[in-house]
C-alpha cells in the first residue's frame, strides 16, 4: 500500500501525499517540539516539513522508511530553525516589584506547554531498541525544558538516540556526521541532562486516586487564596516558574515569598480552574472575575508536576496558547 501511494504521490497526486504522511504528523510535531520548546514554532515548522517533503519527493529513494526520511526533514528543519533563531536567555535584571527576589533566572523563556488532546492522537508506536526515556518522561515539561539546554546538534542527537530509540549508524546518517560524532555527542548530551534536570521525582500515576485527592485539595488551597495550605502541599525542593518571565522559585522558604507577595498585590483572584492536561502532566485553565460583568476572563494555563509526596513543580503560562488546549476566552461566572 505504501508503494503504491509513494508512487502516486510521485506523480503529483496531493491525495496520495496526504495519505502516506498524515500517519506521522502528530509525531512529527511532538519531535519538533522536543527541539524547540514551543508549540507555536513546531506547528510552524511541520508546516515547513511537509512542503519539503512535497517538493523532495521525486528525489527519495525508499532506502530508508518514510518515517525515517520524514525524522530527516524534521530534524535538520529544527535544526536550521535554532541556527536562525538563535535564542539567548534575557539578560538578569531585578526582580519586578510584584514579585520577590528569585531563586535564580530561568534560560528558557520561549518554553509553552504541549496538549495532551495532540498526544493522544499518536500511533501506538514503541520507542526503537536504543531509547532510555520513556514516552511520558520525554514529554514531561521537565525533560522539555532541560534539552532546550543543550547545544542544537547534541539535542537532535539526544532525541533521536535516546527518545525515538535510532541507533546510532541511522542517526549518523540521519544528521550527516559520523559514527564517532554521535556518540561523543550523545556522551556530552547526557551529562548535560543529568547536570540539569531539577525535577526527576516519580509522577503520581494519572487519573490514581491520589492523584485526585491531591488536585482536590490543591484547586481548593489555589481558588481560595489559602497560601499557607498551598505550601502544604509543595514538597520541600518544589520549583515554581512563569515564562516568559525568568523569575524561578525553588523550595518552600521562596515560593511561599512569592505567594505572599503576589497575594498581598493581586491584579485579580484567580476564581476558577477548568481542568486540562498538558506535557502528561494535570493542567488548569485559570480565569479571574471581570468587575464589569458577570463573565470570568481566562488569565493562564497553570501546570503542576505531582509526586507521591506532593507538588514538585508549578508553571505559569500565558494564556495565548488556550485554544490548544479546547479552553474557552471567556466563562460565566454563574455556574
Amino acid at each position: 500500500m505504501t508503494d503504491d501511494l509513494l508512487e502516486r504521490a510521485r506523480s503529483g497526486d496531493r491525495e496520495a501525499f496526504a495519505a502516506l504522511v498524515e500517519p506521522h504528523r502528530g509525531e512529527l510535531q511532538l519531535h519538533c517540539y522536543r527541539m524547540l520548546g514551543s508549540l507555536q514554532d513546531a506547528e510552524d515548522t511541520l508546516q515547513e516539513v511537509l512542503l519539503a517533503a512535497w517538493i523532495g519527493l521525486v528525489g527519495f529513494e525508499a532506502r530508508s522508511s518514510v518515517r525515517t526520511w520524514l525524522h530527516r526533514i524534521a530534524t535538520n528543519r529544527c535544526l536550521n530553525a535554532l541556527r536562525t533563531t538563535r535564542r539567548r536567555p534575557v539578560p538578569a535584571q531585578p526582580a519586578a516589584a510584584s514579585h520577590p527576589e528569585p531563586s535564580r533566572l530561568g534560560e528558557v523563556l520561549w518554553l509553552q506547554p504541549y496538549p495532551d488532546l495532540l498526544l493522544d492522537g499518536l500511533p501506538d508506536r514503541n520507542p526503537g531498541p536504543e531509547a532510555r526515556y520513556e514516552s511520558r518522561e520525554a514529554v514531561s515539561l521537565a525533560f522539555i525544558t532541560a534539552v532546550q539546554v543543550l547545544p542544537p546538534a547534541q539535542r537532535a542527537v539526544l532525541i533521536l538516540r535516546d527518545v525515538l530509540g535510532y541507533r546510532a549508524a541511522e542517526t549518523a546518517e540521519l544528521l550527516g556526521l559520523t559514527e564517532s560524532a554521535v556518540t561523543s555527542a550523545l556522551k556530552r548530551a547526557r551529562a548535560t541532562m543529568q547536570a540539569v534536570r531539577t525535577d526527576d521525582r516519580t509522577a503520581l500515576a494519572p487519573g490514581s486516586p491520589e492523584e485526585q485527592e491531591l488536585t482536590d485539595r490543591f484547586v481548593a488551597a489555589f481558588t481560595g487564596d489559602d497560601v499557607n495550605q498551598l505550601i502544604a502541599l509543595m514538597t520541600d525542593d518544589a520549583w515554581v516558574r512563569m515564562p516568559p518571565l525568568p523569575f524561578e522559585y525553588h523550595g518552600t522558604e521562596a515560593i511561599a515569598r512569592f505567594f505572599h507577595a503576589t497575594d498581598a498585590h493581586p491584579a485579580c483572584p484567580v476564581a476558577r480552574m477548568l481542568p486540562t492536561h498538558a506535557n502528561g502532566q494535570p493542567a488548569w485553565g485559570l480565569y479571574v472575575r471581570d468587575p464589569a460583568s458577570d463573565l470570568l476572563h481566562g488569565a493562564g494555563i497553570l501546570v503542576a508536576g505531582f509526586s507521591p509526596d506532593g507538588v514538585s513543580a508549578l508553571t505559569h503560562f500565558e494564556s495565548t496558547l488556550a485554544s490548544y488546549f479546547g479552553l474557552p476566552r471567556t466563562v460565566s461566572a454563574l455556574h
